[in-house]
Formats: structure tokens, sequence, C-alpha cells
């Protein structure tokens, strides 16, 4: 039977109960079954947002209070999360929840399904009714000059400064005007509001590019497409011809460094008229990273961000969601091929000279390689001298004024 909007408690119950059925199943879920769940859970949230404003209890809450009731500590619940890295980030609130660790704390700690869901769900927007407008980082937006100084407004204006603000953009709370998915993002109050904010200020922009951008064609991006974009990466005015490359093909790029409070890389979005954006923060001011966040972002738009959405990545945390996935591996095949990287020089004896030559001959940056042995390896102090630190910034002044 096909899922439907809920529109009767009786319907409410039945997916709930499919839900749960589902979840407790001993075997992975096949695809089938795994799209039949994400629809479910995404139904039922939106009905309890609708029916319910309460908010629900926290996830993370729920583990920790069952942690405490049974005197538990974080590598107790290693069983349930397969790694005790996997444990911390869940905590913190860095990762969601998988099926498989729902359906393993539903059975070893007891705690409802009902309640474990919600964490592995994408954010929903602010409900209207909930809204704090105080939370927005109101005074680091007027020092970056996106409102206006709020020592020339009265204090009771200020909310109307805001919502003029973020509606302006075409974010309206309450309803679904951008689906958000989080890699590696705290998701709290606070870091929710700020990222709404900086999103604001992105697709505000990239509207001011415009009437400089080439016509969106679907079809025009590709593997190939993404691969020539990375070989621009051996020019020391690379990013820049990249940007050029990427607005002649419609998709308007935006620089804006994120705000305090939130891990970001880059975003992938698009319009309400349907203009693909990318935003990058520069928060590694290194070349590696650069290339790499951009045609992560780059990958998103081709394979992934619809209307209604907007992926917001932190890359240092490493994500089960399929699309993140997807995105890494396109971004990363881009670069380095796989049948290549295993078989190289710089692979199996890495050296300043072997990265060279690798890098020559892939038509890309040293850097990107010596980016790609540090992350997969884990030791950052390798190569610092190759990955291009503090030369990324230089090339895009700001006249924002931003605190460091």
């Amino acid at each position: 039977m096909d899922a439907k909007v809920i529109r009767t408690e009786e319907q409410y119950i039945a997916y709930l109960d499919e839900v749960q059925a589902l979840i407790a199943e001993d075997p992975k879920l096949n695809s089938k079954k795994s799209e039949r769940l994400e629809l479910l859970t995404v139904l039922l949230e939106a009905h309890e947002n609708s029916k319910y404003p309460v908010e629900s209890p926290d996830p993370v809450d729920a583990i920790l209070f069952r942690m405490n009731e049974k005197g538990l500590k974080q590598a107790d619940l290693v069983p349930y999360f397969g790694t005790s890295s996997r444990v911390s980030e869940v905590l913190n609130r860095k990762r969601p929840l998988t099926v498989q660790m729902i359906r393993a704390l539903t059975i070893g700690l007891g705690i409802s399904a009902e309640t474990l869901i919600g964490a592995s769900l994408p954010d929903a927007p602010i409900n209207k009714r909930s809204v704090d407008w105080s939370k927005f980082p109101i005074k680091e937006m007027a020092r970056r000059g996106w409102i206006e100084n709020l020592g020339k407004v009265a204090k009771d204006n200020v909310e109307d400064l805001v919502k003029g603000f973020i509606s302006d953009a075409g974010l309206q709370f309450g309803a679904a005007s951008f689906r958000k998915t989080f890699s590696g993002e705290a998701e709290t109050p606070t870091s929710r509001y700020a990222l709404y904010a900086w999103l604001a200020r992105v697709i505000q922009k990239a509207r001011d590019k415009k009437s400089n951008l080439g016509r969106y064609e679907t079809d025009v991006l590709s593997a190939n497409y993404l691969k020539e974009l990375a070989q621009l990466s051996r020019f020391d005015t690379g990013p820049l011809l990249a940007i050029e490359q990427l607005e002649k093909s419609g998709i308007a790029v935006v620089i804006e460094p994120a705000l305090k409070g939130t891990l970001l890389d880059g975003a992938a979005l698009k319009d309400s008229d349907g203009t693909p954006i990318i935003s990058l923060t520069l928060r590694y001011d290194r070349i590696d990273h650069f290339w790499f966040t951009l045609v992560h972002e780059v990958a998103h738009i081709w394979k992934h961000v619809g209307n209604n959405e907007a992926f917001l990545d932190d890359l240092d945390t490493s994500s089960e969601d399929r699309k993140e996935a997807e995105a890494n591996r396109l971004a990363t095949e881009a670069f380095i091929p796989r049948v290549k990287w295993r078989r190289s020089d710089a692979y199996t004896t890495p050296s300043k000279d072997t990265i060279e030559r690798f890098a020559k001959d892939l038509k890309i940056h040293p850097a990107v390689i010596a980016g790609r042995l540090r992350r997969e390896s884990g030791n950052y102090s390798l190569f610092s001298d190759l990955v291009g630190q503090n030369q990324i910034r230089q090339l895009f002044p700001s006249d924002e004024k931003i605190e460091a």
C-alpha cells in the first residue's frame, strides 16, 4: 500500500506499528524497505509536528538518561554503535543514528523506537510558533553588515529586522522551504538559528550574481565535468577559474565564512527559482581542502539537490548518509581515480617527489594528493608543506567585517 499523508489517528497508529516492525527486523533492511522506513518516518514526523506542537523528547537525552539509570559508561555502548568513536559522535550530536543503531538500542536498552527515530531524521525547519528571534546571532549579523546597525534600531524593531532578513531569502519558518541535511553538524537550537541566518545570507549574495550567470542545463554536470573542474586545481588561480566555469554553467558560487558556533565547510542548494547555489566557508585556508569541498558540493548539485533541499556539510565528520558518501566518492574519483591510486608510487612510497610526479600525471595540484594521504593515514602532520596553507583566502578578499 502506498504511504499517504496522515489524516486519522488510526492511520497514524498503523504507520507507527509498521515502523517499529521494520526496525525490529533482524536482517539488514533491503533498499525497498529502507526507503519505506524513511518515507514513513517523514510522514510520522510531519503529523506529530502539526498535531503536537510540544517538543518531543530528545533522543540523545533519552540515551544519556538510560545510561545514568543503568550506570553505563560510553564504552558500554560500543556494542550498540560499533565503535567508540561513533558512540562519542552520536552523544555529541555529530552523527545521526542509523536504523541498525536504533534497533540495537531499542532491544538492548529498552528505549522506544519512537523516541530514537527523531535522531535519524534531517532537521525540519523551525516551527513558526516556536521561533525565538533573540536566538539569532543578531550582533554578529550586524557586525558583518547583513542587517542595520543595532545602535540605530529600536529594541522593539530588532525582531522585525531579523524577520525581514530571513524572509527576503525565502526562508519562511513553519513552511518547508528547505529540508536541511547536516553532515556532522551539532544540532542545537543555537546553531540551528545561526545556520538559517548564514543560509539566508548565502541566498541573498547568490541572487546578486544571477544577472551574470549562464543558463543552467540539468545535463551539464557529469563525471567528466567534475574531472575537468578538478584539473583546474593545478593552476595558481585555479579557484577563480573554477568559479568562473561554474557560473558560466549557471551555478552561483558564494564565499561566506561560517558564523560562530557552527562547523561548516560548504553548502549546496537551489534557490526558489531553481538556480543552483554552492557556498564555501574557507574554514581551513588550504588548497587541498578548498578543492575537495568545492567538488563535493558540485556532486551534490549534480546528484542530490532538489528544489526543497539544502546540504550543509562539515567534512571533518564521517557520515553514513548515502548521499554524503556518494558525494565523497564522486569528488575523490574526479581527482584521483581509484584504479590508479593504490598502484601509484605516491601511495606505496609517499614522498614529495612521488606526490609531485603523480600530480603531474593526473594534471592536478600536489596538495590534493598530499591531503588524501593525510586524511587516509589520520596523520595531519604529514606533508604540511604541500597542502597549500594560507593560499586560498587571499584570492577572495571580503568587504564584510568579520572577526577572526
